[in-house]
């Protein structure tokens, strides 16, 4: 089969010399379009003009340069609309693909009749199909609504959101999230004592870690936080700044981050919503314990003893997380939990197999 993603920045994530980063959507993408490639299908990842090379081919990848689509910007879109509609003339897809909330998803709707292409929508955040978008994201988040609707295909990437598309009455296939495979094993000492990585974006509550890191000056923290909410950075950074116990860094590039998940005791996610996220599973990957504020994806963290959910009781977390440095054995048994749910859940090539199963 011929696979066509548009995805802003993939091909971040598929080249292993680039500096840049992006998030989560795009590694998911970069990873399915390479296990689908490794299997003999044609995939063509169509990018967001930021400057990279066209034409590349990363591990059987073909990357494309579609103009500045995913800025959102109305000029942008009107530009690469062409640019687009060139890709999708040129390689004719047997199925269009994208993952994560964008406008475009209606457009390529739009577009289908004359390509003769199957529509895939893929789930990133749980709130991408709750309802809420529409509301919050004004005529974009209903366009985007409509393409929901509309396309061929839909999956959930968590049982949760297979339950949310039942809600709203809409079919789904399900496959999990695949795994960005490690360079090395494992060898570093744990060193951090807790992680915070993510896009800075309002709904990922950079300031709670913060208040954390505050209420617990006796930890070594430390916080990726790569710029996407400018006003909001500069407020987190200049914070930041400020606390003797953290080291902050803006970025770090997709094939060099797995060593932070390497050398911390615990991830701590602060969002206020996701999907089935990816800095869980690197964390898993890296033997670290999940200490959430209030998310428990599919309950993953209850099932496999991977860490501790606090429900929404910032106080609770603190003390939790008080406690559990004054008790390593148990901080240790949950990296193992969190470790055990990466071999039980997330199998790259089974999952795989479960998104080509649920297309026939």
């Amino acid at each position: 089969m011929k696979f066509f993603f548009l995805s802003s920045h993939a091909h971040y994530a598929l080249d292993q010399s680039s500096t840049r980063v992006s998030g989560g959507a795009e590694l998911q993408v970069a990873l399915l379009s390479k296990e689908l490639a490794a299997l003999g299908h044609e995939v063509v990842v169509a990018g967001g003009d930021t400057g990279q090379q066209d034409g590349r081919i990363h591990e059987g990848v073909l990357t494309r340069n579609a103009g500045r689509f995913h800025t959102g910007g109305w000029l942008d879109t009107l530009q690469a609309l062409p640019k687009v509609i060139g890709l999708l003339s040129e390689y004719r897809p047997d199925h269009v693909a994208v993952l994560g909330w964008t406008a475009w998803l209606y457009i390529l709707v739009i577009l289908r009749p004359v390509f003769g292409y199957k529509l895939i929508f893929i789930c990133g955040l749980d709130t991408e199909i709750d309802g809420s978008l529409g509301q919050s994201h004004g005529w974009k988040g209903k366009l985007f609504e409509r393409g929901v609707n509309k396309s061929d295909f839909r999956f959930a990437m968590s049982e949760y959101q297979r339950e949310l598309f039942g809600k709203i009455n809409l079919s789904c296939g399900l496959y999990r999230n695949l795994v960005l495979p490690r360079a090395q094993q494992p060898g570093a000492e744990k060193e951090i004592d807790l992680l915070w990585v993510g896009r800075c974006q309002k709904i990922k509550r950079p300031h709670l870690f913060l208040d954390l890191v505050e209420q617990l000056p006796e930890l070594c923290c430390e916080m990726i936080c790569p710029k996407e909410d400018a006003v909001l950075w500069d407020k987190v950074a200049a914070r930041a700044a400020t606390l003797v116990n953290l080291t902050f860094h803006e970025r770090v590039p997709y094939h060099e981050i797995q060593e932070h998940y390497d050398r911390a005791w615990f991830l701590v996610s602060t969002s206020e919503a996701e999907g089935f996220p990816n800095v869980m599973i690197q964390a898993a990957q890296g033997g670290a314990g999940i200490l959430s504020l209030a998310l428990d994806p599919d309950g993953l963290i209850g099932t496999f003893n991977a860490g501790f959910c606090a429900n929404g009781d910032f106080d609770l977390l603190v003390e939790k997380t008080r406690s559990l440095f004054g008790n390593l054995n148990e901080a240790a048994q949950m990296g193992r939990g969190a470790a055990e749910m990466l071999r039980e859940w997330l199998d790259n090539g089974k999952n795989t197999e479960a998104f080509l199963e649920a297309l026939k």
